[in-house]
């Protein structure tokens, strides 16, 4: 075959030091391998690097290295040859098509979009490649389908499990690919690459010392609870050698369910040779709380061992497809996309999103979440439109890439597969997990019992001046309400009262401000100063505050326990004084999901001839199943785009796979879609950041991650009218388009109220 080919170009017209196309492909091939060892797909994963590249074969792409203009699709010749390959099985050849396909602008559905596979194979022209290919490349011979690969138990969920398999082959396959060449550029340039961290194995025992020097220091506090911590911790350390698989952590709030998830995971992955811990958190609000804690106990001495991954401003779609450069390189690159950390703090956002994504850089880390201990911190916040693909993910996970999954949580989701009545014969629950004989707890029941801090009550319907007339008798008191509308009149309310203390936490405040109001709020209490907060539902989930008295506006059952956790958090009053009030908030009707989630806890609350505490596992169990039965499988499974999730990955022997990667990456939104972000910049941090958007050679990734914690969501309407009154303009549009929009005017923030 005429020749070289290259796969790489430098400024550089001497060739010489031009990257050989066969050296990259093989090189790929050899990381992807070795990238899917963990997961058990080496062979399949190899495959797809060597194939990833092929359409660099055409002369157009060589001449287009050289400095032509002309657009050559290469990432479409993998796909068309893969599936002509004698020996490779039909099935595993359909999959390493989509994710060759895909490499750079991402996962393609099979059919009915644009750009959809099978369009793009139909329009393929394979004699566009030069002669003699396959001599050039030792592909895999044999059989490619995994050992492991078995049809599960509900035949309906063998797409999803094909698709998942295509998923974590592309993962091996892009990883492999921009490490190739980003070794390839670096070495071009005299550059050293260091993205090494250590391997948890290496570690653990270390670690796992750690963890019980910290703890050994925390049982010097005397008191009834720490007491019953330790006992909690001992108990869920002493089962960390059961068989990997899902567990459930069932702790109420302040029974130290962080730190004995914490000691679990450490102790089961020494136990079973799991390589990565994953926490994942519902809320960006509470993150950095939890990832601090992991710091503090894991990390001495500048160690970085704990990876914090969050991000409110993501890089630009655009910047994530195309042929790779150095030009652009450095600004699409995030540093945190292989997940590669030992032990890592994330978002459900981020994990889940991952899950079912079709980009590159978002899909690059699943590999690395194969053998992970994962733990899902306040389990029961999973969106419940996408729960059914949400645990059908989990499943996968669990019985095929060698995952242990802890649900975490004081208000359980029930989701134990015998508790789903089923008529004979009829196939399982979509939502059903082998939970049985799996809590990790020493029997919950007893602990809700013994941990119980509070009385709940129900208010009845009231209006802002009742409960400002009842907060003013209780100078420390904390009232949350179901929007930020809401609480923003009921604060400004309470001001014209003349209530002393008044304190508001919402969304509208940047994430590191909300944390300034938080240690005041925590200061406050502390020196039993007044201080009367009105907070939406941001306060609830694993923010550590203790008030005397609750006000919930009427939601579900688990946020009224989530709420309840706020008040009397480390038991110092007694519980008949402790009041958590539920109340109907008059003129503020809850609306959508939150009011349905309403109505089930009042079904629940006015149950005839019963008269079972809220806050009990009992009333729980009978809460989550009103959820789920009266929404039904096709309400627990809806995307963005108002169709379900799981039906666009099917299977038929007839037919073959059809799997819709890309819609299902648009539709799988775990967060309110339509906000967009302001960069807020008062602190000196945030305005060193923006001051440094103008420096090229600072990737956007980089900076996007350092301003997170300075922005706040808001309408596209009202971001449109700031732009066009010029309090808000995009900081260096040349260099880094229209992705950073800073406020410009400081008198449209507010200390108070965001």
């Amino acid at each position: 075959m005429a020749g070289p080919f290259y796969a790489h170009s430098l400024e550089s017209k001497d060739r010489a030091h031009w990257q050989p196309l066969p050296e990259h492909l093989v090189g790929v091939g050899d990381l992807a391998a070795a990238n899917g060892a963990a997961a058990r797909i080496g062979d399949l994963a190899r495959m797809a690097g060597l194939l990833h590249d092929l359409g660099k074969f055409d002369p157009d792409f060589q001449a287009r290295l050289a400095g032509s203009k002309a657009a050559v699709d290469h990432s479409t010749a993998g796909a068309y040859e893969v599936r002509r390959l004698a020996g490779v099985q039909k099935i595993m050849a359909e999959l390493i098509a989509y994710t060759i396909a895909g490499h750079h602008a991402g996962l393609p559905d099979g059919s009915g979009s644009q750009g959809a596979l099978t369009e793009r194979l139909s329009g393929f022209n394979p004699a566009r490649l030069a002669g003699g290919w396959r001599e050039t490349l030792d592909l895999p011979a044999g059989n490619l389908v995994p050992a492991w690969l078995k049809p599960p138990e509900d035949y309906d969920r063998t797409g999803f499990r094909l698709a998942m398999l295509g998923r974590m082959i592309f993962s091996c396959l892009v990883d492999a690919d921009f490490r190739d060449t980003e070794a390839f550029y670096a070495g071009a340039e005299g550059r050293k690459v260091d993205r090494a961290w250590p391997a948890l194995a290496d570690i653990l025992p270390a670690l796992r010392e750690r963890f019980d020097t910290f703890m050994d220091g925390k049982s010097t506090s005397p008191g009834p609870i720490n007491t019953l911590r330790a006992q909690i911790l001992a108990e869920v350390r002493g089962r960390a050698g059961m068989e990997p698989g899902f567990f459930t952590l069932t702790v109420p709030t302040g029974g130290g369910k962080t730190l004995a998830s914490l000691g679990f995971a450490l102790d089961h992955a020494a136990r079973h040779g799991k390589r990565r811990i994953i926490c994942a958190i519902p809320y960006t609000s509470i993150i950095d709380q939890t990832a601090a804690i992991f710091r503090e106990v894991l990390e001495t001495g500048g160690e970085q061992i704990v990876l914090e991954h969050h991000s409110s401003i993501e890089i630009a779609a655009g910047q994530e497809s195309g042929e790779v450069t150095r030009a652009v390189e450095s600004r699409r690159r995030l540093a945190m996309e292989d997940w590669a950390a030992p032990v890592i703090a994330t978002t459900n956002v981020q994990l889940f999103e991952s899950l079912f994504a079709s980009r590159p850089g978002r899909a690059r880390k699943l590999h690395n979440i194969a053998q992970s201990v994962i733990i899902l911190d306040e389990a029961q916040t999973l969106p419940r439109n996408l729960l059914i693909p949400a645990v059908w993910a989990l499943r996968e996970l669990v019985e095929c890439y060698g995952c242990s999954v802890v649900l975490c949580t004081a208000t359980q989701p029930a989701l134990e597969a015998s508790r789903f009545p089923l008529k004979p014969g009829a196939r399982p629950h979509k939502l059903g997990l082998p939970l049985k004989g799996r809590e990790l707890a020493p029997d919950p029941a007893t602990l809700a019992a013994a941990l119980k801090r509070v009385t709940i009550r129900h208010g009845g319907a009231m209006s802002d001046e009742a409960l400002l007339e009842e907060l003013s008798t209780q100078p420390n008191g904390l009232v949350i309400v179901n929007s930020r509308r809401h609480a923003l009149a009921l604060f400004r309310a309470g001001q014209a009262a003349g209530l002393e203390g008044m304190v508001h936490l919402t969304t509208r405040q940047y994430a590191a401000h909300r944390r300034a109001v938080l240690a005041d709020i925590r200061q406050r209490l502390q020196a039993g100063l007044p201080c009367r907060l009105i907070a939406t539902s941001l306060i609830e989930a694993g923010v550590d505050v203790d008030f005397a008295r609750v006000w919930r506006a009427e939601s579900g059952l688990d946020q009224i326990i989530q709420a309840a956790g706020r008040c009397n958090r480390e038991g110092r009053r007694r519980a008949e004084e402790s009041i958590v009030t539920i109340f109907e908030p008059a003129g503020y009707k809850p609306f959508g999901e939150i009011g349905q989630l309403a109505e089930a806890l009042n079904r629940v609350r006015m149950r005839p001839g019963e008269a079972t505490p809220l806050d009990s596992l009992d009333a729980m169990e009978r809460y989550f199943h009103e959820v789920y039965w009266a929404k039904g499988e096709e309400g627990l499974d809806t995307g963005s785009d108002g169709a379900r999730i799981t039906p666009r990955f099917s299977f038929s022997n007839q037919t073959g796979v059809s799997l819709a990667y890309r819609s299902v990456a648009g539709a799988f939104r775990m967060v309110e879609e339509g906000m967009e972000p302001v960069i807020v910049a008062r602190d000196p941090e945030a305005k060193a950041l923006v001051d440094k958007l103008g420096i090229p050679d600072i990737p956007s990734g980089a900076l996007a991650r350092g301003l997170q914690s300075y922005i706040v969501q808001v309408t596209p309407r009202d971001r449109a009218a700031l732009i066009e009154a010029g309090h808000v303009r995009f900081a260096e549009t040349a260099l880094r388009a229209e992705q950073f929009a800073v406020l410009q005017s400081p008198a449209h923030y507010s200390d108070a109220v965001g």
